[in-house]
């Protein structure tokens, strides 16, 4: 494994920096937000909170260590598709990433598992999304960013929709957001995605939720219940303090949110 790179890298669309932990772990910081954390040594190893309430989640839908045909809509370090690759084997996933030079950058310095347990596909995420075949996947996550955002096009009824469709009758599709206070951009996301699916729930860290300070908020949405007294218990155990809204408190979140839709 070659020793992470000192300088700042221009990639096809932006900026990538290796900040070295130790030896075997580094934060890559990508356009200058911290877009994944990689321990060489341990690939199951999700520093993000936000990674660990998707894999939470993911274990209480879907079975822990079950195989999973998994789709991940941004790419950065593959931090998440390495976990579940090391923690679900005989997993098949797929991660969609549009900058060319930092997918090549990913499989260079960050040991991803090769196809089919880990596919990394150079292509626009939501073209990529609109022509899978229905029932494709078992649990798809959202995680694409431009210039520290998400990409307004991404955040539509439209590309709801379409990862309802792609999805198996009780899959999973996990977003990842981040937001200011008062939270307008979470608040019109839950409005979205509960146009679409029946279950959604809400994931974040206290401080962020009462308008304390920018962060971000994990949106999990399925067309089955989704175990939320479980999910919150497991959340409790994390070491940051986290609030899990569904119902009517997510419903009430939400109330005066307009969905986002295509122009």
């Amino acid at each position: 494994m070659h020793a992470w790179p000192t300088d700042e890298i221009a990639t096809s669309t932006g900026t990538l920096r290796f900040e070295p932990v130790t030896s075997r772990a580094a934060l890559l910081v990508l356009d200058g937000m911290e877009s994944s954390y990689i321990d060489l040594d341990h690939p199951n190893h999700l520093e993000f909170e936000y990674m660990q309430h998707m894999s939470i989640v993911t274990d209480v839908t879907l079975g822990a260590g079950t195989r999973l045909r998994a789709l991940h809509l941004g790419g950065a370090g593959c931090a998440l598709a390495r976990a579940w690759a090391a923690e679900r084997p005989g997993s098949a996933q797929t991660v969609i990433e549009w900058d060319a030079l930092l997918a090549e950058l990913a499989r260079e310095y960050c040991d991803i598992p090769r196809a089919p347990a880990v596919k990394i596909r150079v292509a626009e995420a939501r073209a990529s999304l609109e022509r899978f075949p229905p029932g494709r996947w078992d649990v798809i996550v959202r995680d694409t960013f431009a210039n520290a955002a998400v990409p307004e096009h991404m955040r539509t009824i439209q590309v709801a929709r379409a990862a309802s469709r792609a999805l198996i009758e009780e899959g999973l599709y996990l977003v990842n957001l981040t937001d200011h206070p008062p939270l307008t951009q979470a608040r019109r996301e839950v409005a979205t995605l509960r146009e679409v699916f029946a279950h959604v729930t809400l994931i974040s860290e206290s401080g962020i939720l009462r308008g304390r300070r920018h962060g971000n908020v994990v949106l999990a949405a399925s067309n089955r219940p989704l175990n939320d007294a479980l999910i919150a218990r497991r959340c409790r155990a994390l070491p940051l303090p986290v609030a899990v809204l569904s119902g009517s408190r997510l419903a009430s979140f939400g109330a005066s949110a307009q969905p986002f839709v295509d122009p």
